[in-house]
């Protein structure tokens, strides 16, 4: 309590004026002569209630709630420190909202520098006035200038403290930052002790702005989930919470596992992960004399897609700007996949940029420093210099440890980023290359037979192998709701080819511009022709690697087809067993048999018919059995959510550029193949 600012000293009396000066004439024009008269000196909060914006950014509900933060901010304090383990945070109608610690106490004994006041009457009535300028009494913290709780006290039409310190409690009350009551004992307790503060904004400040139950409850699971040593207690009056609103009236918030448990939270189940959460806390490297520099906390999910975000914190103080911290965490996660793309001869690694890194991140970062520097009183952004080094290099040794422990999971991650290098390269070379927009082509994308009805939702696309099976297709195809594209064959392996190679595909630009979405970081699912996206090959093995081919483009290029149940598989039959007039059809070798026996009761011939491809098979057989959607079956291709990163390995596997993996994957199987060989 002994860093602090003391109070303006009282204004001196002036001097007799000369007598020059009273002559004087103010210029034409001025109602008021400038002198001495005219300069205010504005004490103690008065230039708090006078320009709030200074201090909380305005006096919008943005401003208000940046009370309750500051509150909050310095019960957190206690916690970090060490000193409390429960805050208690209560909305009450009225607007009225109370914060109450489990810490050591605002001291209550006279100011060294003030005698005929309390240190507690200091804090709250003084700018620049707090226990957090030395570092004696706090090793790191979020309340650092010393107006945090005066100017909540500004701008309260009521602010009501007690303190349980010393076995003791005293209160105090205050009305717009003037105390109204003196600092008295009220009571004995012998276990009790912390701070509680209860205001009620001004609405001479804020008008007719009132807390949002959910904005608060927000603001105390962060916090939670910042420090997972606390326990917030929440609580609201019921009459307070909107219908419509599911914010609980009660809830105690305690996370044990921090960040990890916050960002799991955010990204629920369904998030399309490429790699299990990489989340720690580390100290950061200790100052040249051995001085303890704080700690950081971080979580990160890399994303196959979705929206990126880094929400960063200093001290549980948000800081939605960023700063030198989060600089501190872009190097250490850039330097770390170039130095692990160098390890595994990737010359690619050296393109990656922070862009291409944190374009497919969601992650959480939480530093604990001494002394930090904010860009202005709301702290949005961290500023201290030597916050970048320190995050960097505790994170970055952690890093390169995380990517080593599981080579094949660095190894996806690796290629995915590079793959982001590669399209925005690729980006930025289109916007430099004048080109001719889809619009003013004179032919439809490849030998692409559309269909007539506009509504996307009410139509589909079905992709065929070669121009015999086109015909076929067209012939038997609804030309209202069925448009369709052959391919020639067998198409490129995305998932082993290069990019540029993939760019320079003539079939897969045609069957892109055919869909209308894009695809990349340019898919836009709103802009998709069609409703189905049908894959239809032979019923041979031939035909299954086409269909391998063409989800694994769906999967690397297009995976929002299959996540909202866009992409199909057709089931044409390989067979037509007829007996008469009667005709049914078998998928394969197994259901032919089975259909043979079942479904022919009399002992007449029957002719088996194997169809050699979709281009052998007459229209009307293809529109009965596949095409016909009150007749065909259709198998929709899933991507589980819960199995997000096994069917990434097992597509990198399978189909990627690694040809070991596949052996490896024979060998591994190889049994069951026999097994079926054996049916």
């Amino acid at each position: 309590m002994s860093d602090l600012f003391s109070e303006p000293p009282p204004p001196r009396k002036p001097a007799a004026k000369p007598a020059a000066a009273s002559a004087t004439k103010p210029e034409a024009g001025n109602t008021q002569a400038y002198d001495a008269s005219a300069i205010e000196v504005l004490e103690g909060l008065e230039p708090v209630r006078r320009r709030p914006g200074m201090y909380i950014g305005g006096t919008d509900e943005t401003a208000l709630h940046h009370l309750a933060a500051e509150v909050l901010d310095n019960a957190m304090d206690e916690a970090v420190a060490g000193h409390a383990s429960t805050i208690d945070v209560a909305l009450e109608p009225g607007n009225k909202l109370t914060i109450r610690d489990n810490g050591r106490g605002i001291p209550v004994d006279p100011h060294p520098r003030f005698p005929d006041r309390s240190a507690l009457e200091v804090i709250l009535t003084t700018l620049h006035a707090g226990g957090k300028f030395s570092g004696k009494a706090y090793a790191t913290s979020g309340g650092l200038h010393g107006v945090g709780s005066s100017v909540v006290n500004a701008l309260s039409s009521r602010m009501d403290v007690e303190i349980a310190r010393d076995r003791a409690i005293w209160q105090q009350a205050y009305e717009r930052g003037i105390p109204v009551t003196p600092l008295e004992k009220t009571g004995a307790t012998q276990n009790r002790r912390g701070t509680q503060i209860s205001f009620i904004p001004d609405t001479q400040i804020f008008g007719t702005h009132a807390f949002v139950p959910a904005r608060l409850y927000k603001l105390c699971r962060s916090k939670a989930f910042l420090f997972r040593g606390v326990t917030i207690r929440w609580s609201c009056d019921p009459s307070l919470i909107k219908a419509g609103d599911d914010t609980p009236t009660e809830a105690v918030l305690h996370f044990p596992g921090g960040l990890a448990d916050s960002l799991t939270d955010e990204l629920g189940p369904k998030a399309p992960l490429l790699t299990p959460l990489w989340a720690g806390d580390a100290a950061l490297p200790p100052a040249a004399d051995g001085t303890d520099n704080g700690r950081v906390e971080w979580a990160v999910a890399f994303l196959e897609s979705g929206t990126a975000a880094l929400a960063s914190y200093c001290n549980t103080i948000p800081t939605p700007q960023g700063g030198t911290h989060e600089t501190g965490f872009r190097n250490a996660l850039v330097k770390g996949l170039r130095a692990w793309g160098d390890q595994r001869s990737a010359k690619k690694a050296s393109s990656i940029t922070a862009e291409d890194v944190l374009g497919s991140i969601a992650a959480k970062l939480s530093v604990f420093i001494r002394d930090p520097q904010f860009q202005g009183q709301t702290k949005e952004k961290l500023t201290s210099n030597e916050a970048s080094k320190l995050v960097e290099t505790a994170l970055r040794d952690r890093f390169d440890h995380w990517l080593a422990q599981n080579p094949p999971q660095a190894d996806s991650l690796l290629a995915f980023v590079i793959e982001r290098a590669e399209e925005r390269i690729r980006r930025r070379e289109q916007k430099d290359t004048p080109r001719k927009s889809a619009t003013r082509r004179l032919r439809l994308p490849g030998k692409l037979t559309d269909c007539t009805r506009e509504r996307a939702e009410e139509t589909e696309i079905f992709l065929v192998e070669g121009d015999s099976a086109g015909g076929s297709a067209k012939q038997a195809r609804n030309r209202e709701t069925q448009a369709v594209l052959p391919l020639r064959g067998k198409i490129l392996n995305v998932a082993s080819a290069t990019t540029e190679k993939l760019r320079a595909n003539q079939e897969l630009k045609d069957l892109i511009e055919a869909l209308g979405c894009g695809s990349g970081d340019r898919f836009d699912l709103s802009k998709l022709r069609y409703g189905r996206v049908i894959i239809m090959t032979d019923a041979d093995v031939d035909g299954a690697h086409i269909a391998s081919l063409l989800m694994t483009f769906f999967y690397r290029e297009l995976p929002e087809l299959i996540r909202n149940g866009h992409l199909y598989l057709a089931q044409p039959p390989l067979y037509r067993l007829t007996q008469g007039a009667r005709s049914v059809y078998a998928m394969d070798d197994a259901d032919r048999e089975r259909k043979l026996k079942t479904e022919f009761k009399s002992k007449g011939k029957i002719d088996v018919s194997r169809f050699k491809g979709l281009g052998e098979m007459p229209p009307a057989d293809l529109k009965e059995t596949t095409m016909d959607p009150n007749r065909r079956t259709l198998l929709r291709v899933v991507a589980p959510p819960e199995d997000r990163l096994a069917t990434r390995e097992r597509v990198e596997s399978l189909m990627g550029r690694k040809p070991e993996l596949r052996f490896a994957f024979i060998q591994e199987h190889a049994q069951s193949v026999g097994e079926l060989l054996d049916v």
